[in-house]
Order: structure tokens, then sequence, then C-alpha cells
């Protein structure tokens, strides 16, 4: 396996940051084309009705996600919006809150429910998972930021030095980029014009992968081979994930994340 770049890379990251930003004005068209991809939408598995809850990026509601609700209603899920108003941060009792609407939805389905966070609501994801994960079926994140430098907790601890403001870091569960105790999934860009893609890679195991799409950052939770990937993860049985396979068409629209930089690619 490659070596893969590491958020130190600052040669990489700083050469390539002003063209992958400039690349993230291709999100209203990501957003625009899963209308015409619906014949591969369609061409998901249909779901079995478990819960899924979504968690926004950062300065985002519940709106922008709402589409993927929609698709995921349709192919036999139960979504539901974190209903936590506009995405600031973990601060204060926040993480608390989330906890709570977890363990509503698990009891009130009486089944384990599938996360799905996009950038800063991975995070989230990831650690409500290693918090309960008896309540959690399975974890998608979408161009989060867990590893790398700098740190997601060190900018939070940061914050909270200079605003005397709390947040609501859970300590005791470690590196956040320790992947958690259930399936999980990463679902991330090279070309991602806001976070570097090096800090949205999972150490892959016996329970955790990477998916790579060709995306902007701003464009990934509406972006048609996203929420194919996504509705495939949910689909599987519970209990008896497999990592996603790229072989047929999948490996024509899906790229290897194990492929090495090369120079006409150089992320």
């Amino acid at each position: 396996m490659p070596k893969t770049p590491s958020c130190d890379d600052r040669w990489l990251l700083h050469a390539t940051a002003p063209l992958r930003l400039a690349l993230e004005g291709r999100a209203g068209w990501e957003h625009g084309a899963t209308l015409a991809a619906q014949p591969l939408l369609a061409r998901a598995p249909r779901g079995d009705g478990h819960p899924v809850l979504t968690l926004p990026l950062m300065l985002g509601n519940d709106l922008p996600m709402q589409p993927l609700r929609v698709y995921l209603a349709g192919r036999g899920y139960a979504p539901y919006p974190w209903g936590l108003g506009i995405n600031l941060g973990p601060r204060g009792d926040l993480l608390a809150r989330c906890l709570a609407r977890l363990h509503d939805l698990h009891h009130r389905h009486g089944r384990r429910v599938s996360l799905i966070g996009w950038s800063l609501g991975g995070l989230y994801a990831r650690e409500l998972a290693k918090e309960a994960p008896e309540a959690v079926r399975l974890v998608i994140t979408l161009g989060t930021p867990f590893t790398g430098a700098p740190r997601p907790a060190d900018l939070w601890r940061l914050y909270e030095r200079l605003t005397g403001e709390p947040m609501g870091l859970p300590e005791h569960h470690g590196p956040l980029d320790r992947p958690p105790p259930v399936p999980t999934t990463s679902i991330y860009s090279r070309s991602d014009g806001i976070v570097p893609w090096p800090c949205s890679r999972e150490r892959e195991g016996p329970q955790s992968e990477n998916i790579e799409v060709e995306s902007s950052h701003l464009g990934l939770g509406a972006h048609p081979l996203a929420w194919y990937a996504i509705a495939e993860r949910l689909a599987q049985p519970e209990g008896a994930w497999r990592p996603f396979e790229r072989r047929g068409w999948r490996a024509l629209l899906y790229p290897d994340p194990r492929r090495a930089r090369t120079p006409a690619a150089p992320w």
C-alpha cells in the first residue's frame, strides 16, 4: 500500500490549496447533478427501515442535508435531522444534547441508529458512537477532519482559552482519530478545498474504510456518488458489515483511495 501523505506534507497542501479552493465553485453543479443521476441512485439497494440521524457541517443547519434525507426516506430508511439549529461547534452541552437525540431515536425505534455527519458533524458522529456504541449501527462521515495537524481538539482548546467558553470535548474518548467501535466509513475528496484530504483518511481496519469521490467540500453532502455510497453502506444487514467493493462499474466512478500521487494528479 502506498504511503499516505499526512497533513504535515506542507508543500503539497500549500501548493494545491488555491486550486482546490477555487474548485469549491463546483458545489452548485454537484447539488444539481443528483437530478441527472437518478438512474444511478435508483440502483442503490433499499433499506430496512432503521433510523438514520444526520449531523450538519460547521455553520450549517438541517436544511443542506434535507435532500439527502428525502432520498434516504425514498430508499426505505427513517432519516432524522439533528434539530439543534446552526452548528457553531461543540460548545457547552451540545454533544450531550446530541447524545440525548441519539438515545431518543434508539428507544423510539427499538433499533440501532446510523449516523451521517458532514464535516464537523462527522466528528460528532464519531464521538457519539464511542460514547454509546450500543445505540449506533454505523458511522458515515463526509469530508470530516479527524486527523492531522492542527487537530480539531487543539483548535477548540485554543477557543476555550481565548473566550473562556467551555467546549464539550470528550476527553475520556482519547484521540479523535481513533475509529469508533462500530463500522465506520469516511467519504472524502482529494480536491476538497476546505479540509485537506489526508485529514479525512480513516485508519482502515476490520470495521473501518475510506471511499473517495471527486467532489468539492461544500458539495459532498449532495453529491450523487456520495449518496449512492451512503445508501449502499446503510443497506448492509446489521452485524454483517463488509468494505465497499469497487468492482465493475464502481471502479470507473470511485477512485482507488490507496493509489499514490502522480504529477498529473498531485493530490
